[in-house]
């Protein structure tokens, strides 16, 4: 388990590098270029600039989350050609500078849904909260309000020039259904693929989060039917999976402990995240500890080491506890705290085999 840390780089985060650096067990930063709009080429200039300086403090770059899809290749239009090209030239420039994994997703419109971004818990902290009911009868503008009135960094998913063509965009899909999607993610692959493992890259796709429709939009990666299609589409060891437990577990259908059972292998990165389930449907997010929440993370973690599992790991959505100020879901402290659960699992499960032998 090779154990990593989300940051949004220089400027863009209250979390930095010399604080990352002070958590036990983290070898490597997920990165990206967070500044960059989707669909345009990511330079060598600047993909070297970002990398030297992460690996200045002794990390490794060798996850990147996430090359955002540009909407067009989403919708299958005219102009996705034009994107992919893009694509392919950032895919290679990446490999240039040695990155292995690619994490994307190919969610319409919004990435990551939440209605509330620092919801009370019972303990004192806030976390990210959705509220199914609520989503179910909101205007999406409002969604957009609350979400990009909650910080002044950046949020991945909720880009500015995204959300102010929120309206052309639902207009737009109102074409395209979940068939078409599929053939519009397997015509994106099918070109990308080849570009990707001849240099050395693992293209790992996103759970939809949550992993079913919203707003009549079409979600297509929501649980192991969603992978076995994938898979379907190619065969290359470039087409891969980023396991996120709390985005497919937000759905009570998705047993994590057998996906990562099944899948693993096909994982290059994982979430490993924690959520609480309501009989509504609505979530929260919570501590990454197992009995906080609906997820068996112990199980996914000696799942993971039964397997011994190499891939690229972190905690994900944090809670925001003992008063931090920062992005919402991802401050420095609770996810400190999940890496050193993570971990504590991990080593207690190595712990356990060397007895056994």
């Amino acid at each position: 388990m090779n154990m990593t840390f989300r940051w949004y780089g220089r400027g863009n985060d209250t979390v930095t590098l010399e604080h990352i650096k002070q958590i036990p067990g983290v070898k490597g930063i997920v990165w990206a270029l967070h500044q960059k709009p989707a669909g345009k080429v990511w330079e060598q200039e600047e993909i070297k600039e970002e990398i030297e300086y992460i690996q200045s403090f002794g990390f490794h770059a060798d996850v990147v989350e996430s090359v955002n899809v540009h909407e067009s290749i989403k919708l299958g239009n005219a102009e996705r050609d034009q994107y992919i090209e893009n694509y392919k030239e950032s895919i290679r420039n990446l490999g240039a500078f040695g990155v292995k994994v690619i994490c994307y997703n190919f969610m319409p419109i919004f990435d990551w849904t939440r209605t509330e971004m620092f919801h009370p818990l019972e303990d004192g902290s806030t976390a990210l909260f959705f509220d199914k009911t609520k989503v179910e009868n909101l205007d999406p503008q409002e969604l957009v309000r609350t979400v990009s009135e909650s910080s002044d960094l950046t949020l991945p998913g909720w880009e500015p020039e995204r959300m102010a063509r929120i309206a052309e965009l639902f207009e737009a899909y109102k074409e395209v259904n979940e068939e078409k999607l599929w053939k519009n993610l397997a015509y994106f692959l099918n070109e990308i693929l080849p570009v990707a493992e001849a240099v050395g890259i693992k293209m790992a796709i996103h759970p939809d989060d949550p992993p079913y429709s919203i707003f009549g939009l079409p979600r297509i990666i929501t649980g192991e039917n969603s992978y076995e299609k994938l898979i379907s589409i190619s065969d290359s060891p470039s087409n891969g999976f980023t396991m996120c437990t709390g985005s497919m577990g937000a759905s009570p259908e998705n047993n994590m402990v057998q996906v990562a059972k099944k899948y693993a292998s096909r994982s290059p990165f994982s979430h490993i995240r924690n959520v609480k389930i309501y009989e509504n449907g609505s979530f929260t997010e919570t501590s990454h500890f197992t009995s906080d929440g609906s997820i068996d993370i112990k199980g996914v973690v000696e799942e993971l080491h039964k397997q011994n599992y190499d891939g690229y790991v972190r905690p994900d959505h944090g809670r925001h506890i003992w008063g931090e100020v920062c992005r919402p879901g991802y401050g420095l402290y609770d996810r400190a705290l999940g890496i050193m659960y993570l971990l504590g699992l991990w080593d207690a499960y190595e712990t356990k085999r060397e007895y056994l032998i």
